[in-house]
């Protein structure tokens, strides 16, 4: 009955009560704000940039060709501060004018001075890949190379073959280059895609095949040579430039190639000095420990007045080469060698072009200096087909 008669009469209790209850709680609000207030006093608030940083998983692998890579994928951070990254010498360039787009790292090769090597299995959807070529055609780039790995492994060439065409009859750029070891590349692909690319450049260390065997420069029973034949007469038949790249290591260095050279008429001969980079073919976590491949200045000199007869010969020393090129990895981020290894920017994707510049590590006067720059697109050179 006591409860009966409290709800019963529950309105004119209400009348005395509501303002007690009120009352009540503005006490423990203000007693629970001051608690707060000595609890937190004193300490440092957290800055903008403490707010910002947080760590974002890495992309989702698009190709995955063994499981051997998943347990080597580097993290992707997006969100990473860009002072932590902070470049370390002063070399950033507003304009992109020439770029090597690396956009897988699987290759079928097993070069044993590779400097940019399987670490993970990633490749962006190709409307992303052409969302960034755009965005760096925009920047002014002219000229963009495609490179691996081995470009010519991800859809049998018809990744590479639809950017090809992208670039050239989209963006409308002067110049469209693949770097390749050849051993995967079809007529039929010259047939679709032959008319859009200016170069093809063919790696080749070695006429001999036991030293391509040595350096790792095979698959299987592939003849490499037989390949870089059969490519410099689709190059020809296809109305492609022909070019061929060597790096003059320890097994090469005493080779005299230069009747074979010239037997190809290469339009351009890139000889470099191999080079070791640190996480990629050097150190403790590289897939690739080069050290018994280098050469010193000396050998490599030797290597280039051997052949300073050979007339289309472009020599890149170690030093002409570690940060004269802009590289962008699979992930469309540029990386800065400046220290001895590979240090990512943020992706191009993300932040924009001009920013993710500022930490690539670019020495825009060594491009220059090494002949970047040359005649790059076929319709200006003088070649019989």
């Amino acid at each position: 009955m006591v409860w009966a008669d409290f709800f019963s009469n529950f309105d004119s209790y209400g009348q005395v009560y509501k303002p007690i209850g009120a009352a009540i709680c503005l006490v423990v609000a203000g007693v629970f704000g001051y608690l707060t207030f000595r609890r937190t006093e004193g300490k440092e608030k957290p800055s903008n940039q403490d707010c910002r940083r947080q760590v974002s998983d890495d992309r989702e692998q698009t190709e995955k060709t063994s499981e051997d890579v998943d347990s080597n994928e580097p993290d992707y951070d997006l969100n990473n501060d860009l002072e932590s990254n902070a470049p370390s010498v002063e070399v950033a360039t507003s304009v992109p004018l020439s770029v090597n787009y690396h956009f897988t790292r699987q290759c079928n090769y097993q070069c044993g001075f590779c400097f940019h090597t399987a670490k993970t299995s990633a490749v962006l959807p190709l409307a992303e890949a052409k969302r960034g070529l755009r965005m760096l055609k925009e920047s002014g780039m002219e000229k963009v190379n495609f490179s691996g790995g081995e470009p010519f492994i991800v859809q049998r060439g018809d990744y590479v073959g639809e950017l090809v065409i992208f670039c050239k009859r989209d963006l409308a750029l002067p110049s469209v280059t693949i770097v390749s070891n050849g051993s995967l590349i079809t007529e039929k692909w010259f047939q679709k895609y032959g008319e859009f690319l200016d170069i093809l450049a063919i790696s080749c260390d070695s006429f001999h095949p036991q030293v391509n065997k040595e350096i790792g420069r095979y698959q299987g029973n592939k003849n490499h040579l037989q390949s870089l034949q059969t490519v410099r007469d689709l190059c020809s038949t296809y109305k492609v430039a022909f070019k061929i790249n060597t790096v003059v290591n320890s097994c090469n260095k005493d080779e005299d190639m230069a009747d074979n050279i010239i037997d190809l008429t290469p339009c351009r001969w890139k000889v470099f000095q191999c080079l070791l980079i640190g996480g990629e073919n050097a150190g403790e976590n590289a897939l690739r420990q080069a050290e018994t491949f280098v050469v010193t200045e000396a050998e490599f000199q030797a290597f280039l007045e051997r052949h300073s007869h050979v007339t289309c010969l472009v020599p890149e020393s170690n030093e002409k080469m570690r940060n004269s090129y802009l590289i962008l990895d699979e992930y469309m981020r540029f990386l800065d060698c400046t220290r001895g290894g590979k240090d990512p920017s943020k992706s191009i994707l993300d932040v924009g072009v001009s920013q993710a510049l500022m930490f690539s590590g670019f020495d825009e006067s060594m491009f220059f200096k090494r002949g970047g720059k040359y005649v790059w697109s076929k319709a200006d050179m003088k070649l019989e087909w």
